[in-house]
């Protein structure tokens, strides 16, 4: 890992290759936790992807949701997170390889997917936390309203806008954070309809180099299975990090 310096600050800059780790966290607990294939790291954007068979921590109610369908369990996972109650689970990620652009200070990620045979499938931005580099990867946190949008930019629908009120109601997301928010999702649309930004980029010809072994979980991450969240004091909220 190397170190870049941008507008005067030092970050983290993971070579080509390695593996880096997303995790979302809300006062100090791990949501969520993803490893990476890193792609390309410029210190402001960062590209990654993973694809079928890589292991992830996610909250136990999203990977019931996932096996039995039952929404009433998705719906519970919103004032899971507001009360700060949630256990982590195992989950295998399937069926997609998903190349990601995180960019840096934005409200906002761009994700392409692929389905099993290369082809593109959907265009996907989810409206999070602005990342905050670690020595290992991001600390982020999902806002819970998404865009798809379809490959070839023509058509495009919100998703999960009810998740997205039912976190206003219970004070996850701030009267300054859904400001943010708003002028994130104006921003987003902007850029699709103008094709500008990650959108103008081809990265239909992109695929896994198969000589890469699956991005994998350090241990340490991997111990947090069934915990109540699990707590890292360097992973509290820092002031403003809405």
């Amino acid at each position: 890992m190397g170190i870049v310096a941008t507008d005067a600050v030092a970050v983290p800059v993971f070579p080509e290759g390695s593996t880096m780790v997303r995790r979302d966290t809300l006062r100090g607990k791990v949501f969520s936790a993803m490893p990476y294939r890193v792609i390309r790291d410029t210190g402001t954007e960062l590209v990654v992807a993973l694809w079928p068979g890589v292991e992830m921590l996610s909250p136990s109610t999203w990977i019931e949701w996932l096996r039995t369908g039952d929404d009433a369990v998705r719906k519970q996972a919103i004032p899971n997170l507001a009360a700060g109650r949630w256990s982590l689970g195992r989950w295998v990620w399937r069926d997609t390889t998903v190349l990601a652009r995180f960019a840096r200070g934005h409200h906002f990620c761009v994700s392409q997917f692929f389905d099993p045979r290369g082809r593109r499938s959907a265009w996907y931005i989810d409206f999070i936390r602005p990342c905050r580099r670690t020595a290992d990867g991001i600390d982020t946190l999902d806002l819970l309203v998404d865009l798809v949008v379809t490959p070839d930019l023509s058509a495009c629908r919100w998703k999960d806008e009810d998740e997205y009120a039912q976190g206003r109601r219970l004070g996850l997301i701030t009267d300054a954070l859904h400001r943010r928010v708003e002028d994130a999702r104006q921003h987003v649309i902007s850029l699709v309809e103008s094709r500008q930004g990650p959108f103008a980029a081809g990265w239909s010809s992109w695929r896994p180099d198969p000589s890469w072994p699956l991005p994998a979980l350090p241990r340490a991450q991997l111990a947090g299975t069934g915990r109540q969240g699990f707590t890292e004091p360097r992973l509290l909220d820092p002031p403003g990090s809405g």
